[in-house]
């Protein structure tokens, strides 16, 4: 395989914020081959601005499915629908890069996971936070034992005012829920990630939809209070089988002063470390924190310090992701983010929200 052909299907906002910039930058390993959208202009607006010569342009993702030429699809389309074009895209013989979440719920993530297991082809999913500097940096130190037995975390996902305006975020039937499903994700994927740890036993959870009518000063906009259906903040409690704990917090709209968005904080037995800094702008640092000759001690990385993760000057998250997507393909080896992984997080969430409404915990097996 000389290039990897790859379509995309769903032409909305993260294809054209992260997807196809990424993907643009790999044109010696990878060809834009088609594009799908549901609405036609989409789908020939990325074709114009990405696509290669002889690219196609769709309005029925079946139908692409059908172009055996296609080697990879990426789903970027509302939640609703990444389990079903996951599942038809793999047992169509395409690798996968879905975007997060995984799925709406357990039951859709397990058909891909599943799926994927018994086609053989490669299931990645959207995590790309685990591709910034500070997230490569605190997972060495991780992996390396410098925190020992971590025990504790708090996975961050806290906005102030930053409602998503545009798209379907905030309709409940597509997109499954809201900051817990679209921001919480990412926080939680990150913490099992760090902890190494993907086997959770209790699940306690609320969600709150407090400030729907409260729409001014929103970084996006304001946003109709009467088409808001989902919370605007989901907060849960993770027990995991060998005792450790989590605590998830996640809004899109809370009356605090500072945000906190794809971060971690953990506390292991021979040290802590948290995260800090704007993490979005490659600008995130750590603080570590432990005891030395009798004292408390912190020591800290400088912001927007790199990590030799690939050859080349590039650190964009997004780019990464891609790049380490291609590579696994064109090498025959597992992606950074598991479906397996994915899957876990996606069962977690849909427990937080079982124990919101019905008021009770949820015991995972």
């Amino acid at each position: 395989m000389e290039k990897v052909k790859i379509a995309i299907i769903g032409c909305g906002g993260i294809a054209f914020q992260k997807h196809l910039p990424a993907l643009s930058k790999l044109t010696n390993k990878v060809e834009l081959a088609a594009f799908c959208d549901t609405v036609q202009e989409r789908a020939e607006k990325a074709l114009k601005e990405f696509g290669d010569v002889n690219a196609q342009v769709y309005t029925d993702y079946k139908e692409l499915l059908t172009d055996g030429s296609i080697d990879v699809v990426h789903v970027c389309t509302p939640n609703i629908s990444h389990s079903m074009i996951t599942v038809d895209a793999l047992e169509a013989g395409k690798h996968v890069m879905c975007e997060k979440p995984m799925a709406i719920n357990s039951e859709e993530a397990k058909k891909m996971l599943d799926t994927a297991k018994r086609t053989g082809k490669k299931l990645s999913i959207g995590y790309q936070n685990r591709f910034r500097n500070d997230s490569l940096t605190l997972h060495q130190a991780c992996d390396a034992g410098d925190l020992g037995d971590i025990y504790f975390a708090k996975a961050h996902a806290i906005r102030r005012r930053g409602v998503p305006t545009w798209g379907v975020f905030m309709d409940k039937e597509k997109q499954g829920g809201g900051p817990l499903i679209d921001i919480g994700t990412h926080a939680l994927d990150l913490a099992l990630w760090m902890m190494n740890n993907y086997k959770p036993v209790l699940v306690v959870g609320s969600t709150f939809q407090k400030l729907k009518d409260k729409p001014e000063g929103n970084i996006f906009g304001p946003w109709n209070p009467e088409e808001y259906q989902v919370e605007d903040s989901a907060f849960g409690y993770i027990k995991m089988e060998n005792g450790a704990t989590i605590m998830l917090e996640s809004s899109w709209a809370l009356n605090m002063i500072r945000g906190k968005e794809a971060q971690v904080t953990l506390c292991g037995t021979e040290a802590g470390a948290e995260m800090f800094g704007e993490a979005w702008d490659n600008k995130g640092y750590i603080t570590f924190n432990t005891t030395k000759y009798n004292q408390m001690m912190e020591s800290e990385t400088s912001a927007g310090s790199s990590v030799a993760y690939f050859e080349g000057q590039e650190v964009d998250a997004g780019f990464l992701e891609a790049k380490q997507w291609i590579d696994a393909i064109l090498e025959n080896k597992e992606p950074l983010v598991k479906p397996e992984e994915a899957y876990v997080v996606t069962r977690i969430l849909e427990a937080i929200y079982q124990s919101s409404e019905t008021g009770k915990a949820i015991e995972l097996s």
